[in-house]
């Protein structure tokens, strides 16, 4: 079996989760090649030492280029804030090494139309590149693209889509690097927000036309974070240090879109939503039947089927956990469930598969740029009073 080795260049939160998969993927499922967890990457020589024991990678840096250059690496996994992202995915492709990168693909349209046009440079070489869409890997999602593929709710004509935290709630949470565009690139538009735009359109396969919406930011000054926060690095949590920061991203987006079919959609990003924790939702309307799917209950789908008898519609509850749904007989028997970091095997499953096979994965970074494009309508919708606003073409969803 060949091998791939593997540099992650950031070692946050995401980092956590992202080893995760490479570390247990090649135990679960019969990969074609063996990744090797051989090098993470972050600025401060101590923490990222201390990850590299934590979560099994063989060495630690703390110059992502100088790893790049190295003819020992074959992928390099991006899971930094976003203001890097195009910098490092770009010097990474041109050097002939495969990439994931975590999404939102970039902070502006501009970078991540760079970042397409790399990796279509690089696909010609035979180099792959993959943006962490995860969500789309949750087996109860792909079992509901599949259901909506096979026409199971018929016409398409309405999609509400919605991704709720509150853990902005409290005033005081200090100001991490997610509440600063100049590293993050948006707010719960673009964190949480981007989420929910990949989800809609990779279930229906229809992109998003137009869209009309509206921004907030809610806490707009709040407490400067502890530069010695253990946490800092995470973006979600830390310790507040002294003095007062300005919030320069959104705390809440909601927008209405029109695909191309003339379907309507409703979404919702919103970190203010008190009581709920990591609440990504969707349901899918037609004219033969409907669909729902909730992130809290990730191992089940709820199916509605509109050409049963009247007596005996109504929504039912589908357990997403036997060996003929999508990624589930690589694990458990049925009913035993999964969780929110098995998606992360199951991308660095895809990944490998498409790098040896010589196909694209999915999501791909013209996926990610489609996304970027949404994103980048509801602001400008939001700065023009919330009139429609046309999201640019040119970029088709890549379903895989």
């Amino acid at each position: 079996m060949s091998t791939l080795r593997v540099a992650m260049i950031g070692y946050g939160f995401m980092g956590a989760a992202h080893s995760q998969g490479w570390r247990t993927a090649p135990r679960v499922f019969d990969l074609p090649a063996e990744p090797e967890m051989a090098v993470v990457v972050g600025r401060n020589a101590e923490a990222v030492a201390a990850a590299a024991q934590k979560w099994g990678w063989a060495e630690s840096a703390t110059d992502w280029r100088e790893v790049i250059a190295r003819d020992d690496i074959d992928v390099v996994d991006i899971v930094t804030p976003g203001d890097s992202h195009a910098e490092i995915a770009i010097a990474a492709l041109e050097a002939g090494k495969h990439v994931l990168c975590e999404k939102p693909l970039a902070n502006t349209v501009a970078e991540a139309e760079a970042m397409a046009a790399a990796a279509d440079r690089a696909a010609v070489r035979g180099v792959r590149a993959m943006v962490g869409f995860t969500y789309r890997r949750v087996p109860a999602v792909t079992f509901l693209r599949n259901l909506i593929a096979e026409g199971a709710v018929g016409t398409i004509n309405h999609v509400r889509a919605s991704y709720r935290q509150d853990w902005l709630v409290d005033p005081e949470m200090p100001l991490a690097w997610r509440l600063q565009k100049e590293h993050a690139g948006s707010g719960a538009l673009g964190d949480i927000g981007a989420h929910a735009i990949d989800l809609a359109q990779f279930v229906t396969g229809l992109n998003l036309a137009k869209v009309s919406g509206v921004i907030d930011t809610i806490v707009k000054e709040r407490p400067l974070l502890d530069s010695g926060s253990a946490l800092s690095g995470t973006g979600l949590s830390g310790a507040a240090g002294t003095g007062y920061g300005q919030v320069t991203v959104d705390d809440i987006a909601i927008f209405t879109g029109r695909f191309e079919t003339g379907a309507l959609a409703s979404f919702e990003a919103s970190r203010f939503a008190t009581g709920r924790k990591n609440a990504l939702e969707i349901e899918i309307s037609g004219d033969k039947g409907a669909l729902a799917f909730d992130l809290e209950d990730l191992n089940s789908v709820r199916f509605y089927d509109r050409t049963a008898p009247a007596d005996r519609q109504g929504f039912r509850k589908i357990l997403v956990t036997e060996a003929e749904h999508p990624y589930v007989s690589a694990w458990w028997p049925a009913g035993h469930m999964l969780g929110y970091e098995h998606g992360f095997s199951h991308q660095v499953k895809d990944l490998v598969e498409g790098i040896v096979g010589g196909t694209d994965p999915h999501p791909s970074f013209a996926d990610g740029l489609r996304v970027q494009r949404v994103l980048d309508a509801v602001e400008r919708s939001s700065d023009n009073d919330s009139a429609w606003t046309r999201v640019a073409a040119g970029v088709p969803v890549l379903a895989g």
